[in-house]
């Protein structure tokens, strides 16, 4: 029987989620598998034990991209992957509170099972240009994805999610 599989879907505009889940990954090792949002097709989700979805907030909700990948798998999976585990990582420039809201209902209509506490990277880019600009990711937030990867994948594989 293979691994529990922790699937970790990201979209990233200026690199801070895409580093956060890259470090996630890391963190989960051969039981993570870090794929783009828009490459997610509902089998990837009905493969994998647990999900953690990472993706900036943008406009006080989550990314497009992230969003779209939910639209295009929300029915195909919906009562197959019940009680599965998730956790997410959320980029913002404030609070990430309403990317947080969205992504939570979303998982509410899947009934999947939070896991670990919401996970938000505010970098505090209020100006277009800093909005814009390509992130670099603190330590310490790359150390704490990366022990959430890590916690998740050893949680799958012990049987406690």
């Amino acid at each position: 029987m293979p691994s529990p599989q922790l699937l970790i879907i990201w979209h990233s505009r200026t690199g801070t989620a895409e580093a956060l889940a890259a470090a996630a990954a890391e963190g989960a090792g051969d039981a993570g598998l870090l794929k783009p949002a828009r490459d997610v097709e509902p089998q990837d989700l009905l493969d994998a034990s647990g999900y953690l979805f990472a993706c900036p907030e943008n406009l006080a909700t989550m990314s497009g991209q992230m969003k779209e990948m939910f639209d295009r798998c929300y029915y195909p999976v919906l009562g197959k992957i019940e009680g599965r585990p998730y956790g997410s990582i959320i980029a913002a420039g404030s609070d990430g509170e309403g990317a947080q809201r969205q992504l939570d209902r979303i998982a509410t209509g899947w009934r999947l099972k939070r896991v670990a506490d919401p996970f938000i990277v505010v970098t505090e880019a209020q100006s277009q240009a800093e909005i814009e600009a390509q992130k670099e990711v603190e330590k310490s937030d790359l150390i704490d994805a990366k022990v959430l990867g890590e916690a998740l994948a050893q949680g799958l594989e012990l049987g406690i999610f």
